[in-house]
């Protein structure tokens, strides 16, 4: 039943639109163009560090697949990507893995193929007793905690007792030796729930807003009756917003995914606050491809991300996020609405 639940989400995204009708907001996000720059793109430095370790890039795949047999060959791909790119790779839910050993090597082979990279374990928040499992299986660097409470609402059979997710969190993060990082899976993080992670003691917070791929949407595929899938096809906080909203409230590193399509969008992403972004659905329909099909994208993805550095001046990341930019259109007013100061990323110097 697992396989074959992982086999469909895999066949449906890979297959089906299942994008967010509404965006991420990164499109009201403009920065200011220096006609001085006063940077040589070549050498512009785009590495970044990740829990003492050095990444070439601020990429993540974003936790994608695992727990069906072909998914071995998924993973195994991005693994080598990873690898060879050095960028950081998430894996899917464990729990199939943990549960049931013939499918473990679906996961484990991350780890044969990535042997230095920087990889990402995945359980469910109510899981704690998975928690060190996840991190030896694949030897984890980081073990992400999935929030998914949109998912679960529209699947078939999914679990709607919500109850306990914050304190098990705070007994995964004293359990686990590793840093734990919590993720949503589409809908986007507030910035009340960002402080409960923080103090709950989570070290990592990756947004996963609206824009990209739509778990609603995907389970409206499986489901028989698709009323509730089609009228929350598009419920969540979008992406740039959720950005904005955690970075602003917390002090622990951010993740800012779902929808993240271009180093351009991760640029506006690292200037509104975030440490790095993730991107699955492209790397799945990449994964699909080939191997030199998922190494173009990362190529494509950090020339982008230099280029829209050059142009603002930025020489390193942390240049980057001191760039001047302009918020406006729906994503201004919605962070207006929730008290945000927008006119504050402009950054205008005084002359």
């Amino acid at each position: 039943m697992i396989q074959d639940r992982k086999l469909e989400h895999l066949n449906i995204c890979n297959e089906k639109d299942v994008a967010y009708k509404k965006t991420t907001g990164f499109e009201n996000i403009e920065f200011v163009h220096r006609a001085l720059c006063e940077v040589n793109k070549s050498d512009i430095d785009i590495s970044t560090e990740v829990f003492s370790k050095k990444l070439d890039s601020p990429l993540f795949i974003s936790a994608i697949t695992g727990g069906h047999p072909f998914s071995e060959k998924i993973n195994k791909e991005l693994a080598l990507a990873s690898e060879e790119s050095n960028i950081g790779l998430g894996l899917g839910s464990q729990r199939a893995g943990i549960e049931h050993s013939k499918l473990s090597s679906t996961y484990t082979v991350a780890r044969q193929y990535a042997p230095n990279a920087l990889l990402v374990g995945n359980i469910g928040a109510p899981q704690m007793k998975l928690a060190e499992s996840a991190v030896d299986m694949i030897d984890a660097d980081i073990l992400a905690i999935h929030l998914n409470p949109l998912q679960e609402s529209i699947q078939p059979g999914g679990d709607l007792d919500a109850k306990g997710f914050i304190d098990s969190i705070g007994e995964i993060s004293d359990l686990v030796n590793v840093p734990v990082m919590v993720k949503e899976t589409g809908a986007g993080i507030c910035c009340e729930d960002a402080l409960a992670l923080q103090r709950a003691g989570v070290s990592f917070i990756d947004v996963e807003g609206a824009g990209g791929t739509s778990w609603a949407a995907v389970e409206t595929y499986r489901a028989e009756d698709k009323y509730l899938g089609y009228e929350f096809w598009d419920w969540g906080i979008p992406t740039a917003v959720s950005t904005v909203e955690v970075c602003s409230t917390v002090d622990i590193p951010v993740i800012s995914s779902g929808g993240i399509r271009s180093g351009l969008d991760a640029a506006k992403a690292i200037a509104l606050g975030a440490d790095a972004v993730g991107m699955a659905l492209p790397f799945l329909k990449a994964a699909y491809l080939g191997h030199d099909n998922i190494i173009n994208l990362i190529n494509n993805f950090n020339e982008s991300l230099k280029l829209a550095m050059f142009l603002v001046g930025a020489e390193t990341i942390e240049d980057l996020r001191n760039a001047p930019l302009i918020i406006k259109g729906e994503t201004k007013e919605w962070l207006d609405n929730r008290g945000f100061n927008t006119e504050s990323y402009s950054r205008r110097k005084n002359f």
